[in-house]
Formats: structure tokens, sequence, C-alpha cells
């Protein structure tokens, strides 16, 4: 019986690489090259990551498709529509990067908040002393506000975490969260989130609707030595406006760890600015966590085979 043949655009861990290699015949192609269209016929599965756009046209190429793994956990970069219309079942990877991605924005809190500098060599006593006076952290932890917009699955966590440490924590959310789910946090409008808080963490999905959900008419509620942290979607962050705040507002600091498009281009507002951090979308890179999502591949090919083997 010819094993069913499934097109991976996107890297997966290895571990998951091999598991499906042995049950599936596996092209390793991006839409645009030619692997990809001498496949494309036959294929019944399809694994991406997060720069494969799932859309109708591709849908199009695909005629024999069955099953569409995503190995990440939003799913913004596939049609659903599309894929329903078609009758393909779409799987991805719900909870695989929580912990990775709130690490990472404990690790942004601390990078903004507690200044650090590591000596290589002995140094004189003055100059010992004068290094201590300059390191110095303006505020703990327990002093301030954090503001988490989306009170999601990372979002609870970061609350969670946050409130460990000694945040007030409010937050903002489109849902009403049962309070045992808040972990302490304080619910909010969004406007007052944005005003209360010393640090707004966004952690909003990638929806049509929540592009640029926050702009001018949320950043005018910053306070001038605010910082914004985004590790959600570039597209839910207006840049333009996000570079007039910032522009506004020496104190503030903008950390983003997602952009729109990515890579970001020249023309992006914010890479002449000092306040403002652009990371290359690293907040879930840990090995675990990319072995966790690169493991949708059990789901697809327990669709495409009853017995998943």
């Amino acid at each position: 019986m010819d094993r069913p043949l499934v097109i991976v655009t996107e890297p997966l861990a290895e571990g998951a690489a091999e598991w499906l290699a042995a049950r599936c015949e596996v092209v390793r192609a991006r839409p645009e090259e030619s692997a990809f269209a001498e496949a494309a016929q036959r294929a019944s599965g399809l694994v991406v990551r997060t720069y494969t756009q799932v859309d109708g046209a591709l849908l199009d190429r695909l005629p024999q498709l069955k099953v569409v793994g995503r190995a990440g956990v939003g799913l913004d970069n596939i049609d659903l529509a599309a894929t329903a219309a078609r009758g393909i079942t779409v799987h991805n990877t719900p909870d695989a990067n929580t912990q990775a991605v709130v690490e990472y924005v404990l690790c942004l809190l601390c990078d903004s908040l507690r200044p650090r500098v590591f000596l290589d060599q002995p140094v004189a006593p003055d100059i010992w002393n004068e290094i201590r006076s300059d390191v110095v952290g303006l505020w703990q932890m327990d002093e301030l506000v954090l503001g988490v917009l989306g009170l999601g699955r990372i979002g609870k966590r970061v609350a969670q975490v946050a409130r460990a440490i000694g945040f007030e924590v409010v937050y903002h959310d489109l849902l009403d969260i049962p309070t045992e789910h808040r972990h302490g946090a304080t619910t909010v409008e969004v406007e007052a989130l944005f005003a209360e808080s010393d640090i707004v963490s966004i952690h909003i999905d990638g929806r049509p609707e929540n592009r640029h959900f926050v702009g001018a008419n949320l950043l005018e509620f910053l306070r001038p030595d605010a910082i914004l942290i985004n590790t959600s979607r570039g597209m839910v962050l207006d840049h333009d406006a996000l570079a007039a705040y910032l522009r506004a507002n020496p104190g503030a600091q903008a950390l983003l760890d997602v952009h729109d498009p990515e890579p970001f281009t020249a023309e992006n507002p914010l890479l002449a600015l000092p306040n403002a951090h652009l990371a290359p979308h690293l907040a879930s890179r840990t090995e675990t966590a990319m072995e966790n999502m690169s493991w949708v591949v059990r789901d697809v090919v327990a669709s495409l085979s009853p017995r998943g083997q």
C-alpha cells in the first residue's frame, strides 16, 4: 500500500521529522520551490510553521489535501474558511510553547528593569565602586503595575509569574475570565490598562479585527516612561503610531519580538529609535518548545490513517 505523501514547508525537530518519514512519504520544500510543485498533485498532508501562508491559492495547488498541521500555536497564517470549505482538517499545538514564551517575557522584564554588567578582569577599588554606583535599577518589580492585554494561555501564565514576583497585575480581555483563572490579576477596561500600567505585555491573537488594535488611540494613554512588550503578533501593533509615541517619550521603551512583516525591512519606522528594541521572533525558541510544536505530525498522521501508523 502506498504511503501518504506529506509536504513539510519549514523545519521540524529531528525526532518528529524522522517519525513522520517512517510513516509517510515526505517532501521538504517551500511553496515557491519546484519540489513543492512536483509533489502538490499527490500530497494528502501539509505541515507548516510560521511563514507559509495556507490560503485559497495554495490550497488550489493541492487537490488531494486532507490535513494541515501547523507546528505552532496560532492559526492566523491558515485560512480556516478555505480549509473548511474543502473539508480539510487543521491541527496545531496550542500549549506547546507557553512556558518558553513566558520565560522570554520574564527575561525582557529583567533586561528592562535590572541593568547588569560583568567584569572580565580585576579593577581598582575606585572603579569597582564607580561601577556599583552607576549600575542601579530604578525600580523593583514589586513597585510596578504590569498590564496584560489578553488573558489567554500565555497571558494567564505571565500574570501568574508576575504576581509571584510581586507585580500588581491588571488585565483586559474580551472574555469574562473566571476569578480562579486570573491568578490575582484585576480586570480593567483597555484604556485603563494602558493608563495604569508601568509595563504593558501584549498577548492577543492574530484575528483580522485585531490588526493595529494597539494604535494611537491606546498609546496616548501610556505613561511617558512606560515599557511596551509584544510577543504575540506583529500586526496587532501600529508601528507608525508606536514610533511617534517613542519619539515623543524618550524615557519609554518598546521591546518587540514580533513584527509586520517578518523579517522587518529598512522601512520599519522603529529601526532608528534608540528606545525601540527589535528581536528576530525568539520567544518560542527553546529546544523543548520547538520539539513540542513539531509533534503536530502525530495528529497529521492520525488524520491520514485511522491507526496513526
